[in-house]
């Protein structure tokens, strides 16, 4: 396919060739700790979905190197507090996630133990000095909310409202019983690149012929190296069409993202006619999640950075309770697809990453159809000023 001269028809893509961050905001590990700190620290971060913190149950996030305990308390209130004893600076807990059957947080190294509001209770000493406390020693809490059943900490002093980091606006998914579902499956993998680079691969499809044949044929307007249909210059000739390759949605037959096609049969009432047809929507909380949503599960993806050049991706599927239960619910055709998509994206990211550390790369160039990176770029530079 030639590329085509822009001209002055109304379409969403650039109009001009702009420059992409440079190359060394990828693996320099100074920049890495001050996006860090610009960015990640200051930032809401997505921990996961709310049903899976039952009272007493905890997870862990690590946030840069800032290791964050997350809970429900016996209440039910949510609590984040950093996984630090005040005593010594012993980490208290070792899993990725559990439960707290006692209702208290007992530090492993030196048995000071914490209600799961983060009030010191007691310490191990024969006598404690006159001018010790245990009220001036609680918990280091973090900031936590609870949005449409969705975990976010931060650390900041005082973070901003959580809809600020809705990069699209989160009405997106308004008839979606977000905060009504209930985990049925999680997938985790480690990615050697960037968390800039998973995410700028996200904003665009200019790579989806050849990196993803599958999401092609279930999406065909992917196929075409657009996401949408203003992205091309000439999109009026086709406004009209009700093919899918020109006007967005699924392929004939297919009714959500699944290896066959097949959605479930509890699928979400209250979708739009037009929701249906397009087969998938998204929502964006940067920097840490995108939610997509289906005509019969959801799912969240996390993306965490690890270091300079490696990040964390965590994804969870997201069903009714009746899909669960139901015998014929085949969890592997669902998941299987969207794995398949990411560990896609995963291969492509990382050879972007490698190859950005040729000597003489300053930094790239974004074409027309990434216009999504662009505001991607433009949100770090604007954090990072």
């Amino acid at each position: 396919m030639s590329a085509k001269l822009l001209g002055t028809e109304d379409f969403d893509g650039l109009t001009r060739a702009e420059p992409s961050l440079p190359a060394g905001w990828y693996f320099d590990p100074d920049w890495y700790r001050k996006e860090l700190e610009s960015i990640h620290y200051g930032s809401w971060i997505y921990v996961c979905h709310g049903s899976v913190l039952k009272p007493k149950d905890f997870q862990r996030i690590a946030i840069g190197d800032q290791d964050i305990i997350v809970l429900r308390d016996e209440r039910g209130e949510l609590r984040a507090f950093h996984n630090t004893c005040r005593h010594r600076g012993s980490a208290l807990c070792r899993e990725a996630a559990g439960n707290f059957p006692n209702r208290l947080i007992r530090c492993p190294y030196h048995q000071w133990a914490y209600a799961l509001d983060g009030r010191l209770v007691a310490t191990t000493s024969h006598v404690q000095a006159p001018d010790f406390d245990k009220a001036d020693y609680p918990l280091l809490p973090a900031s936590v909310c609870e949005w449409r059943g969705c975990v976010f900490v931060s650390l900041a002093d005082n973070p901003p409202p959580i809809e600020v980091g809705f990069a699209r606006g989160s009405d997106r998914i308004g008839n979606w019983p977000l905060e009504d579902l209930v985990v049925g499956h999680t997938w985790r993998k480690t990615m050697q690149c960037n968390w800039k680079v998973f995410w700028e691969n996200f904003n665009e499809c200019l790579h989806c012929p050849n990196i993803h044949p599958e999401l092609c044929e279930t999406v065909p307007i992917y196929g075409r190296r657009i996401s949408y249909y203003r992205d091309e210059p000439g999109w009026t000739e086709h406004v009209d069409d009700p093919d899918p390759k020109f006007r967005g949605g699924l392929r004939a037959g297919a009714e959500t993202w699944s290896m066959d096609g097949q959605a479930l049969r509890h699928r979400f009432a209250g979708l739009s006619e037009e929701e249906v047809r397009r087969g998938q929507s998204y929502i964006v909380n940067l920097p840490s999640v995108f939610i997509a949503a289906h005509v019969d599960y959801m799912r969240s993806v996390r993306i965490l950075p690890l270091g300079p050049e490696s990040t964390e991706v965590v994804a969870e599927w997201l069903f009714l309770p009746e899909a669960i239960a139901d015998n014929e619910f085949d969890l592997d055709n669902i998941t299987r697809f969207a794995i398949r998509v990411m560990e896609q994206d995963g291969d492509a990211s990382e050879l972007n990453q490698q190859g950005m550390h040729a000597r003489d790369f300053k930094q790239g160039v974004l074409m027309p159809e990434e216009h999504y990176v662009k505001i991607f770029q433009d949100w770090v530079r604007e954090r990072m000023a």
